[in-house]
């Protein structure tokens, strides 16, 4: 099975900043390519950070409500070094979560999700930055047609993977969800079947209305 990975996936040719451009200046660089976050790279163009429209917005969260109806917001030390800071250094978050090219969208998903991140630089073997990879472009693996994930769990997992033929597990896919009937000889065989299923791109979710012609379950020690 083919699955498409975090280079087929991220944009190229990334807007950058460098760790001494300004406040300013950085806001200028996201309205005008119409970005929302762009990484921090220093002199050999390896990423040290990530600013974002949030990590700017934490400026005007500082100022004082000119009605005076918002108090000031608490914030960390670390906050308060971010709302003060002028250069994209002091602004950035920090250091910067990165993904490789060759990594699955799950390991990219897994990151993202462990780190509370919204986008992934994506580096080479030296640490520079090839492209970026954000949530929306991870998700653009459930725009697959449905009669190219059906081809593939046909061809791909149930032929060439478990030695099936096409008359003895049919596969229905409407919108991403897998449907699945028929007949194999092994009841074990079922659950590896909806497993490799689910790992194709752009599946949603995976229904499974297979029989089995024989119980090869492993029987208890006693017997029954």
């Amino acid at each position: 099975m083919h699955h498409r990975t975090v280079a087929e996936l991220m944009t190229r040719g990334v807007v950058r900043a460098r760790r001494d451009m300004r406040f300013k200046e950085i806001v200028r660089l996201l309205a005008e390519n119409d970005v929302t976050a762009v990484p921090v790279v220093d002199d050999l163009d390896r990423p040290v950070g990530v600013v974002s429209e949030a990590d700017l917005l934490r400026k005007s969260a500082d100022q004082a409500d000119p009605s005076g109806r918002a108090p000031l917001p608490h914030l960390e030390a670390w906050e308060r070094a971010k709302a003060e800071g002028s250069r994209a250094e002091e602004l950035m978050s920090a250091p910067a979560v990165c993904a490789r090219p060759e990594w699955s969208v799950v390991e990219a998903a897994r990151m993202m999700e462990s780190h509370h991140v919204k986008r992934l630089p994506v580096v080479d073997e030296a640490d520079r930055l090839l492209g970026i990879v954000s949530r929306g472009d991870l998700l653009r693996i459930f725009l697959r047609r449905d009669d190219a994930i059906r081809d593939e769990i046909t061809d791909d997992v149930l032929r060439r993977t478990m030695g099936l033929g096409p008359s003895e597990v049919t596969v229905d896919v409407r919108e991403g969800q897998v449907g699945l009937g028929g007949s194999v000889e092994f009841g074990s065989l079922i659950p590896v079947i909806e497993r490799l299923c689910r790992s194709v791109d752009g599946v949603v979710s995976v229904t499974g209305h297979i029989a089995h012609r024989t119980n090869d379950a492993r029987r208890s020690p006693s017997g029954t």
